[in-house]
């Protein structure tokens, strides 16, 4: 069950409309790292999520947080509206300074939403369910999530700098500070399930399970010019779960066989290996004439 509360989470007030701000909002609210995409994201991890009734009800809080930071961020997006009309719009043509402020307006603010947030990106670009990743596995989740948690942080962090209006600044604090909450929050539970059941997803898919083919989970093959990467840790060392050691292949040669695909039936028109069309009416002419003789 869900109960909304008429009161936000933080408060949200501007000082000046800025309808060009509206805009570049809409990308933390419906782009694909905005809040309408942890929201879903998180709750539908959470409805499906089976056994573990701390990580199912983590993901529940969360989520229904998320809910509050999309009416957050729509109520920003509202105020920052707030005034503009078509009028304003053909006035902005007379005037430098106001054509800098609506001139970058998002059309759909004025024809579609009547100065209201969207569920789309800044370019106007519908928010998609395939956004989301809700796998049924918690570690892939969860670093899905942290990954999802880092890039809203980084477009809020990028936002407060487009901004001096300190309401607006206000509001963006708060949420870099609970975005960093979050990054916490995955991190533990994170470091938690791969103390349980190691770092490589799925678990359930046991290094001697691969059989011919494990030797090659421990070599980095060096596929770019120099051999600077042969540096990182990801090609020196023991790897993170204790089961090999890590080789730079500088030189790595191909272990495959060149493909040879077989051509595909004539009705498809490939145009590959027999003649067309035109060409059999060629032939055939020159047949013809060449029997005639």
């Amino acid at each position: 069950m869900f109960r909304h509360q008429k009161e936000l989470q933080f408060e949200v007030k501007v000082d000046r409309p800025d309808p060009k701000l509206a805009r570049a909002v809409q990308e933390v609210l419906g782009g694909q790292f905005g809040e309408m995409t942890v929201m879903m994201q998180y709750l539908f991890q959470g409805f499906n999520c089976r056994g573990e009734e701390k990580y199912k009800d983590m993901l529940m809080d969360i989520g229904t947080e998320e809910i509050g930071h999309v009416e957050m961020l729509c109520s920003l997006i509202s105020q920052l509206l707030d005034g503009a009309s078509p009028d304003d719009q053909a006035e902005a043509a007379k005037d430098p300074a106001t054509a800098a402020i609506l001139g970058g307006m998002n059309p759909q603010h004025l024809l579609v939403s009547g100065l209201g947030g969207l569920p789309s990106n800044a370019n106007g670009i519908p928010w998609n369910g395939s956004y989301i990743v809700a796998s049924g596995n918690l570690l892939a989740d969860m670093r899905s999530n942290l990954h999802a948690e880092s890039q809203g942080r980084l477009q809020v962090a990028r936002l407060y700098h487009m901004t001096t209006d300190e309401g607006v600044r206000a509001t963006f604090r708060k949420m870099l500070a609970r975005d960093r909450y979050h990054q916490y929050q995955w991190m533990a539970a994170i470091e938690e399930l791969e103390t349980k059941n190691g770092v490589v997803v799925p678990a359930t898919f046991a290094p001697e399970d691969e059989m011919e083919a494990q030797p090659h989970a421990y070599e980095f093959w060096d596929l770019s010019e120099g051999t600077a990467s042969k540096e990182g840790r990801w090609a020196q060392g023991e790897a993170q779960d204790g089961t090999g050691e890590f080789v730079h292949l500088e030189n790595p040669a191909p272990q495959g066989n060149i493909p040879n695909m077989k051509v595909p039936a004539h009705q498809l028109h490939h145009d590959l290996a027999e003649k067309t069309g035109m060409q059999n009416v060629k032939d055939t002419v020159k047949r013809m004439l060449h029997d005639k003789e």
